[in-house]
């Protein structure tokens, strides 16, 4: 494996930090990563992607979108109110 010198250091630091020699670290970042890859399953047809869709509808939550008008209102009078006004 070619690892550039600058990268090796970084990750053998922080395998040393965190009480793992380099070779047990980089194992356990690579699981990390395929673990999390696993997670992230695409979408295999325009049924699937629907369904989560339909899903995600169905989570609880607002039955309205937020008035963002009024909520940019507030968000600029609160950084307004913190400035001289010069």
């Amino acid at each position: 494996m070619v690892i550039p010198d600058q990268d090796r250091e970084m990750f053998a630091h922080q395998a040393r930090l965190e009480g793992m020699t380099f070779s047990a670290w980089m194992r356990a970042a690579a699981r990390d990563r395929l673990e999390e890859s696993r997670r992230s399953e695409r979408f295999e047809s325009s049924e699937q992607w629907e369904e989560f869709f339909r899903m995600c509808d169905a989570l609880p939550g607002p039955e309205t979108e937020p008035d963002w008008e009024e909520h940019l209102r507030v968000m600029n009078e609160s950084r307004l109110s913190g400035s001289t006004g010069t």
